[in-house]
């Protein structure tokens, strides 16, 4: 069996819940205008007040938009799927959420790098920060953490849909790159070359200038006054903690992907599968909404 005679994917990592599927259905339903909803807020806000048009909230409006875009690449097909007794995917449709995923999982990342390179020409370069982060250059960045994934993402893609195929069972409740390769009767060598190449380009290096930039970032704070730890802890705690998070789901990701957990019962397998995707679009809205004093209180301006 060839690629081309796989016309959908059987989606294995669901089960059957009996009527209690509606109460999932209208939950999911509820988390994904939630989702919506926050993400949609938090961008308006900063559309809307020329106050926030710092890089900073720019570069918090550009995740928003990431969360909104990659949750959207999901939840419909997820709350179809959770109605429905037959669960399958068409070949179209799995590697248009292939594709979905990927590069959302690449721009988040790049925003969060951006976002760490931002906070660090604030903090250890306060005096060039203006000179050195002008519109330009966060325009040109933006576009970067966006327009390189999207390319990225076409090359593996394009490797995969070269492959024989010769199954069609997906251990999981949405589809993904290596579950796909994973089906291949033919040889991966080229696919799993580009695979590593693609993990050390989009994930562990500017994981690795991520980690650099809040190490000096902490120096420098520890080095200065008690209101210049202050100022700095309470910028740099939101984007810690949704570099964290969205770290720990990367790691939840590659787990679930590299290795055999058909013993894992099957609602942990798929909460497991959702964690990454369904907790870093909520969180984030959430964490800079409440921390960041100008956007906290644009959320929460006293009505006269």
């Amino acid at each position: 069996m060839n690629s081309t005679c796989v016309s959908y994917f059987i989606l294995a990592a669901y089960f059957d819940t009996g009527l209690f599927k509606y109460v999932i259905f209208l939950t999911v339903l509820c988390y994904y205008v939630l989702i919506i909803v926050a993400n949609m807020l938090l961008i308006v806000v900063i559309c809307m007040n020329k106050s926030l048009h710092e890089p900073m909230y720019l570069f918090v409006c550009s995740l928003s938009v990431n969360e909104v875009y990659g949750s959207t690449g999901l939840f419909p097909l997820l709350l179809l799927q959770t109605l429905s007794n037959v669960h399958t995917i068409s070949f179209s449709l799995c590697f248009l959420q292939i594709y979905c995923g990927h590069t959302y999982v690449c721009v988040g990342l790049l925003n969060l790098t951006t976002m760490s390179y931002d906070r660090y020409l604030a903090i250890c370069h306060p005096l060039q920060y203006n000179t050195n982060m002008t519109s330009k250059k966060v325009a040109v960045l933006i576009a970067l953490s966006w327009l390189f994934p999207l390319l990225e993402i076409v090359i593996l893609i394009s490797l995969t849909l070269s492959l024989q195929l010769c199954g069609n069972v997906i251990h999981k409740v949405y589809c993904d790159n290596f579950s796909v390769v994973k089906l291949s009767c033919s040889d991966t060598s080229v696919n799993n070359i580009y695979g590593l190449v693609f993990t050390v380009i989009a994930i562990i290096i500017p994981f690795v200038l991520i980690l650099i930039t809040y190490v000096r970032i902490l120096i420098v704070c520890f080095s200065g006054c008690k209101q210049t730890r202050q100022k700095a802890i309470s910028t740099c705690t939101p984007q810690v903690a949704s570099l964290l998070n969205f770290f720990f789901g990367v790691c939840v990701e590659v787990l679930q992907s590299r290795f055999d957990m058909n013993g894992t019962p099957n609602i942990l397998r798929m909460f497991l599968s959702l964690y990454f995707v369904t907790c870093q679009p909520l969180f984030n809205p959430l964490m800079y909404g409440l921390k960041l004093s100008k956007i906290r209180n644009m959320y929460f301006r006293p009505t006269s």
